[in-house]
């Protein structure tokens, strides 16, 4: 059944096709959210191809490829919520919380890989749904909310694996029944030729594909948009608010589980104390990306170009065998570069 609300976003997005359409495809390409961070992907890639001739071959693109997914798969799911006008910076110790849990009940409870990752799921989506229901009901800064649960999860992550385990890492559990099927689905490698490719990049651009058709061919992907541009005009004309943002950051706890599930069966235990920062990887990919910190614009194939990024810049510096603490201050420059770069290439077009 059609709504008044279907209606009145379908208006809205004719209106905007059009003058989309009165735009030269020159000027659509440079309002597009990821293409200054295709610009430095391009820039980036040659210039470490060309000062760090390792980094040419194809067992570096397979090292780089994985060093993106692990940060890429997390930057889809906040890459989303930022379009929903919404932060979380708990993403990098729920993604240990998440194996912490999954290792715990499999261990000490005694039950298949399987079920304990079924039930960390719950747990992740848990946290997701709690997320979201007390920045919507109590209106506090998501900010503040989720720097609340990033506190919250990390003395959880310690505390508990500490009590349990009587140490700082969960127990090995590389001999619990499940342990290779789930190991085939999260950690395992394919081979093509003579390289070895990480089953991670495959669910990473899987993920991209899926979160793209949903922004951009669904009502689902309307109501996104509608609620990170304006909640209360989204609102006035019908769209569940409150629904698409609690369902935003239970999307976010969902990758954070799927992480940590690969990094679970990558390393068989997890150490409690890590994850700690990386939050700040994915918001740095999605706003490479293209993601306004405002809310209502953005794109996942950006957050995929972002990610990437910091896969070459992360693996580039070491096969350049550059100092490794330059890390941080090349990708704040990039960066800044894809900030100005994006807001240059929008007031341009606007201005043509």
């Amino acid at each position: 059944m059609v709504t008044q609300a279907d209606l009145d976003l379908s208006k809205h997005t004719v209106v905007t096709d059009e003058r989309v359409k009165k735009q030269k495809p020159f000027q659509r390409l440079l309002i597009r959210p990821e293409i200054g961070a295709l610009f430095g992907a391009i820039i980036i890639f040659i210039f470490f191809a060309i000062v760090a001739p390792p980094f040419r071959s194809p067992e570096a693109l397979a090292t780089v490829l994985y060093a993106s997914s692990t940060i890429g798969i997390m930057a889809i799911g906040v890459s989303l919520l930022m379009i929903g006008g919404e932060f979380d910076l708990s993403t990098g110790v729920a993604v240990t919380f998440s194996s912490i849990s999954a290792s715990m009940i499999a261990y000490n409870l005694h039950l298949n890989m399987w079920v304990a990752a079924a039930l960390a799921l719950v747990l992740a989506l848990a946290v997701g749904f709690l997320n979201g229901y007390l920045v919507m009901k109590t209106k506090i800064p998501s900010f503040l909310i989720t720097l609340s649960s990033f506190l919250m999860l990390t003395g959880i992550n310690l505390a508990v694996t500490k009590l349990v385990t009587g140490q700082v890492a969960t127990q090995n559990v590389s001999d619990i029944q499940g342990f290779d099927s789930a190991k085939a689905v999260f950690a395992s490698s394919i081979s093509i030729g003579s390289v070895s490719l990480r089953i991670t990049v495959l669910w990473w651009v899987l993920f991209t594909a899926i979160a793209t058709f949903v922004l951009m061919k669904t009502r689902i992907g309307n109501w996104i948009f509608a609620v990170g541009g304006n909640q209360d005009s989204a609102r006035a004309i019908g769209v569940p608010v409150t629904k698409v943002k609690i369902g935003l950051f239970m999307f976010v706890g969902f990758c954070a589980w799927f992480v940590g599930m690969h990094l679970l069966f990558a390393f068989n235990t997890v150490q409690s104390g890590q994850g700690v920062g990386n939050e700040f990887l994915y918001i740095i990919a999605a706003v490479i990306g293209g993601c306004l910190l405002t809310g209502g614009f953005g794109t996942a194939v950006g957050a995929l170009i972002g990610a990437f990024i910091f896969g070459m810049a992360n693996q580039g510096i070491v096969y350049a065998g550059w100092n490794p603490d330059w890390f941080k201050f090349f990708l704040g420059a990039m960066l800044l570069f894809a900030v100005i770069a994006n807001n240059s290439f929008r007031t341009y077009a606007a201005k043509r």
